[in-house]
């Protein structure tokens, strides 16, 4: 393990400035499963067109008026400076990840050397940026992480600006002190694997460093990465992470014919199979409704390595997960469960008693390690807000998420409820969405 000396964080806040402090320094300052995506977007469907679009799901936080538009802009022209550095090429080259080394393919790096992410539109709407990027997939898809990284930063900063030094000197200890005792709470969970998610939304650069540094002293090999390249590249931890929705929603979107449709999620899941291999086999199964997704599922599903539950009831959906691959004769104490939707440190207490011992656990910790500052600002301006940037189009096409929680659905009304029809999703349970 690499570490630096620890960096004073109000200080440095206090001192922000543009010179030394953009928000996003390096084109691997995103997520790890986006890079494995995109080498497979590039190799399966490189010249499909896609829209991607901001969501601000928590429509009582007026963000442009947080948020100087200048200043905003000036972040995001800054990443379209970005180019990838030598050595983050040599470390995307040689490095091992899922215990494979060359996992990204010499054209794949050369093509990520020559990206420049492609232009943007920004407008202002009733309080709210309307904010999309529009191009080829795999180019579009890369603007996801830094631009919710750049807003979510920009809105923190407008809360810190109001603060005096001995203000957030006092606001950081806190935050400290908050991530400190829930790792040593963790801690005590026998055989817990836990990794941070937190680089959509989360509160600095900076801190998520700060947070990832403690989780590995605190937790020592129940730490097991993070989703963030640029930090697992600098602190030599794993980079863990393996797909997204976006995947499902475009090959859907591509879909002519309801029978294409209904297949599109397998086809998919088909795809990636022939691509990635071991621990990379993870099936993400809420797209279109996680029970229906599983109960027309062929026989080689039932094989791969995992599911990861990223919406609804989390207990409930791990149980429909075991049964599933009980039906299909599997031995589910080999089979992966992966929670990564809002998780706090009871809820994470909570599934780690309820599986462990059945199955393996894994646990994705992402926007309530990173940006948990609840009750630390004046009017809790600094409580973490329901942020995303989801693929809205694929050739012209709408693209629709239904989800295992009715609130996260996006997409155009009539599609929502055709494709709920199509994928025979029934009555769903609405779920508070807290990040």
């Amino acid at each position: 393990m690499m570490f630096t000396p620890n960096i004073d964080i109000a200080t440095r806040v206090y001192n922000h400035n543009w010179k030394i402090d953009p928000i996003v320094r390096s084109l691997i300052d995103t997520d790890f499963y986006k890079l494995l995506m995109c080498q497979f977007i590039l190799e399966n469907h490189p010249r499909v067109r896609v829209v991607f679009n901001l969501i601000n799901r928590t429509g009582n936080v007026p963000l442009a008026d947080l948020i100087d538009k200048k200043e905003l802009e000036e972040q995001l022209d800054h990443i379209r400076t970005l180019r990838l550095s030598r050595g983050e090429s040599t470390w995307l080259r040689g490095n091992v990840f899922y215990g494979k080394r060359q996992m990204f393919r010499p054209e794949f790096i050369d093509w990520f050397e020559n990206l420049q992410l492609p232009p943007y539109h920004l407008e202002i709407r009733d309080g709210q940026f309307e904010l999309s990027f529009e191009g080829l997939w795999p180019e579009v898809m890369l603007w996801e992480i830094p631009a919710l990284a750049v807003l979510t930063e920009l809105r923190s900063r407008s809360i810190l600006k109001k603060l005096g030094r001995f203000e957030l000197q006092v606001l950081y200890a806190r935050a400290m002190t908050r991530v400190w005792e829930n790792t040593l709470r963790l801690g005590n969970l026998q055989d817990l694997r836990l990794a941070d998610f937190g680089t959509r939304r989360r509160h600095s650069y900076l801190w998520q460093d700060w947070c990832v540094q403690a989780l590995s002293e605190g937790l020592g090999n129940k730490f097991i990465g993070t989703s963030n390249c640029l930090i697992a590249m600098r602190r030599e931890v794993e980079a863990i992470g393996t797909s997204a929705h976006e995947l499902p929603m475009v090959y859907c979107a591509l879909a002519d014919s309801d029978e294409e449709l209904a297949d599109a999620p397998y086809q998919l899941l088909q795809d990636w199979q022939k691509e990635y291999d071991g621990n990379l086999r993870i099936i993400l199964a809420d797209t279109y409704g996680t029970e229906q997704l599983l109960k027309n599922a062929p026989d080689w599903l039932a094989k791969w390595t995992g599911i990861r539950i990223d919406s609804g009831m989390p207990g409930a959906m791990g149980e429909i997960a075991l049964d599933w691959w009980k039906q299909r004769g599997e031995d589910i104490s080999q089979k992966l469960l992966i929670f990564s939707d809002g998780l706090d440190v009871s809820t994470i207490e909570e599934l780690h008693n309820q599986f462990s011992g059945r199955a393996r656990l894994s646990f994705g910790w992402g926007t309530l390690l990173t940006n948990d500052f609840r009750g630390f600002a004046p009017d809790d301006g600094l409580a973490p807000i329901s942020l995303v940037c989801k693929a809205a189009s694929a050739n012209n096409r709408p693209t629709v998420k239904l989800s295992d929680n009715p609130r996260k659905a996006t997409g155009p009304e009539h599609l929502i409820e055709h494709y709920r029809n199509i994928f025979e999703v029934g009555a769903q349970v609405p779920m508070e969405v807290i990040v």
